[in-house]
């Protein structure tokens, strides 16, 4: 089997600092890893060691093996204030393929997966982490298809759990408050609730304005998509100053409409637009939309015309607390909360931030 020299094996590494950066006492030794040996036929295994993705003396460290490359994302989805960690495997004598507004074109045989914990105290990450699961999306030839994994009271390894379940689990806030949560676990087929695109399964977050964002290693600044080109990872990538730029939704420096829009697009975003699963709505919150009304401004809101709610529009221009979007995402009602799954408590941060963007809307009444 083939394996990386030292000095490769350090060049991938590099990108744990990338993934990881919230725990930097996780950052591998700077040894030689094997390649991992997935066979697409036999996928889903039933424990997440078995892919061969990361160190198994360490599963929970997450230490990457060779062709597994850690990445972050300008913007990321809400899940239940979760933290996360991606990587992407990516088979050998193969590349991706740079699309500029869908996600990134990757090959048959990627793997997409992504971490989900919670440190035991946000003011001391070296005091741990308690893992909960494991989602990978597999591409495999017939298209992409989703595998969540739970780990185990050890946190040792992860088990393949299709039928989904829902964990307690509890962690110190940065303000040194106890914070506990019911967090749901996805049943494998409620995952094409949000990845479906065009009726096909699809990935969500690595776009290429989402992917577009420096890091930096040993004094020295690098673009995520021109790294993965010199590595041979991306092929077709055009200069990096024509790419567009996804915002930080956190980042107040940045437009207010520019971070709204962003926080949008990757929590909604997937559903709402004219090849997602909420077409018929007419309620269109993808990056690509420009037209307000789509937006949902002076939109009349479906639930309202059958009387639920008393909420008219959608958006009302300036006024958030008469905007039944907001309203939806204030609510934790089965019914009517969105989104619909990946979470069991309010994103309050979120809720903020797009009732700003509403309120510095011109006011405007609506027909």
């Amino acid at each position: 089997m083939k394996t990386y020299t030292l000095p490769q094996a350090l060049y991938l590494y590099v990108f744990v600092l990338l993934g990881l950066s919230s725990c930097k006492e996780d950052s591998p030794p700077p040894i030689e890893r094997p390649i991992p040996t997935v066979i697409l036929s036999e996928v889903p295994y039933n424990t997440l060691s078995a892919y061969g993705l990361f160190d198994e003396d360490s599963l929970s460290n997450m230490y990457p093996n060779a062709r597994v490359f850690p990445y972050t994302l300008n913007t990321a989805l809400f899940t239940d204030y979760a933290y996360k960690s991606r990587f992407i495997y990516l088979p050998e004598e193969t590349s991706i393929v740079y699309r500029s507004l869908e996600a990134l074109d990757f090959p048959v045989g990627t793997i997409l997966v992504k971490n989900f914990y919670y440190y035991q105290d946000e003011r001391r990450p070296d005091l741990g982490k308690q893992l909960i699961e494991t989602r990978l999306l597999v591409h495999k030839e017939n298209g992409w298809e989703a595998y969540p994994y739970k780990w185990n009271s050890t946190q040792t390894d992860a088990d393949y759990w299709p039928e989904g379940k829902r964990l307690d689990a509890s962690w110190i806030d940065q303000a040194g408050s106890l914070q506990t949560i019911s967090y749901q676990i996805p049943k494998r087929s409620e995952c094409q609730n949000c990845h479906t695109l065009s009726n096909s399964m699809s990935p969500i977050g690595p776009s290429s304005r989402n992917l577009n964002m420096d890091y930096s290693d040993g004094g020295e600044t690098y673009n995520q998509l021109t790294k993965m080109e010199t590595m041979g990872w991306l092929s077709n990538l055009p200069p990096i100053e024509s790419i567009e730029k996804a915002a930080n939704w956190e980042d107040t420096t940045q437009s207010l409409e520019a971070r709204a829009r962003a926080y949008l697009d990757i929590n909604c975003g997937h559903c709402h637009r004219p090849n997602g699963p909420a077409h018929d709505s007419g309620l269109f919150l993808y990056h690509q939309e420009n037209d307000r009304y789509n937006l949902g401004i002076c939109q009349v809101s479906i639930p309202a015309v059958s009387g639920s709610g008393g909420y008219l529009y959608d958006i009302v221009r300036g006024n958030p607390e008469s905007s039944f979007l907001v309203h939806r995402m204030e609510s934790n009602d089965e019914a009517l909360k969105m989104p619909e799954i990946g979470r069991s408590v309010v994103h309050k941060e979120g809720v903020a931030l797009i009732a700003e963007w509403i309120r510095s809307m011109k006011p405007n009444d609506c027909p």
